[in-house]
């Protein structure tokens, strides 16, 4: 199994199992977050733990994720990124456009106040 999805609450933890994520993974990574919001999961945590690389191809399956959750009103956080991973992040200036935290923990605590910030109407870019 090269993902696994853990559901709590309204947010859907889908666990990375490959040390490459790369075009042998992505079109598998996409299809994850498509079944996701197919089943109207639009908070999305993706945990790269295990993932030791990434290239153009996992990116674009990670930001296939991010538009999916954004789209629909919902939140996507990348977490427990690798040195080398988050270097490529950096690298690509997407570090600006996703968020990120250290550990699934926080990334769980992110969605969840982006989710209540949204439920009392809240804009958090005017905070």
């Amino acid at each position: 199994m090269n993902f696994s999805v853990e559901q709590r609450d309204a947010v859907a933890t889908l666990k990375v199992h490959v040390e490459k994520l790369d075009a042998r993974y992505a079109p598998e990574l996409k299809a994850e977050f498509v079944a996701l919001a197919n089943d109207g999961k639009f908070n999305m945590i993706l945990d790269l733990t295990e993932a030791r690389y990434c290239d153009s191809s996992g990116l674009s399956a990670v930001l296939v994720g991010n538009r999916l959750c954004r789209d629909n009103g919902g939140s996507f956080v990348l977490c427990g990124l690798q040195a080398s991973v988050e270097k490529l992040i950096q690298i690509s200036q997407l570090d600006r456009v996703l968020n990120i935290t250290p550990t699934a923990s926080e990334a769980f605590d992110m969605v969840v106040m982006e989710e209540t910030e949204r439920s009392l109407g809240a804009n958090p870019s005017e905070s």
